[in-house]
């Protein structure tokens, strides 16, 4: 793959949110190459509020949302229980940053290892860059 397309939860553009990467205002997708990140569009989360915690539903919008961008890999400071279903669909990395640039620089840096968490599918973990 030449380039991976991430969605950051944010709520200004420049900050990951401080909350679960389901309750961001926006998720701001992005082209990650070995090059550098290019910002593609900012899309609103217009999931509503959970119905309860770790509701399904609104992982469902959230996936639904972020499949329309073509999103591969979310990448966030907090995923909350929802984590298990998301990580189905794509590639969930925590980060340790709190401005959105450093965070997509550290992803950029373990680039070959978030395409290789891709390529597993469905049976993916999670990948905590706040280690590595």
């Amino acid at each position: 793959m030449e380039k991976l397309r991430v969605a950051v939860a944010t709520d200004d553009g420049e900050s990951f949110v401080t909350r679960h990467f389901g309750d961001a205002a926006f998720y701001d997708v992005y082209d990650l190459s070995p090059d550098g990140a290019v910002f593609v569009v900012r899309v609103a989360n217009r999931t509503g509020q959970e119905q309860g915690h770790a509701d399904p539903k609104k992982a469902r919008g959230i996936t639904e949302l972020l499949r329309e961008q073509g999103v591969q890999v979310a990448l966030a400071r907090f995923f909350g229980p929802n984590i298990r279903r998301l990580q189905s669909k794509f590639v969930c990395v925590l980060t340790g940053d709190e401005e959105i640039a450093r965070g997509l620089e550290s992803a950029r840096l373990y680039l070959e290892t978030i395409e290789a968490a891709f390529e597993k599918g469905e049976q993916r973990d999670f990948l905590d860059l706040r280690r590595a």
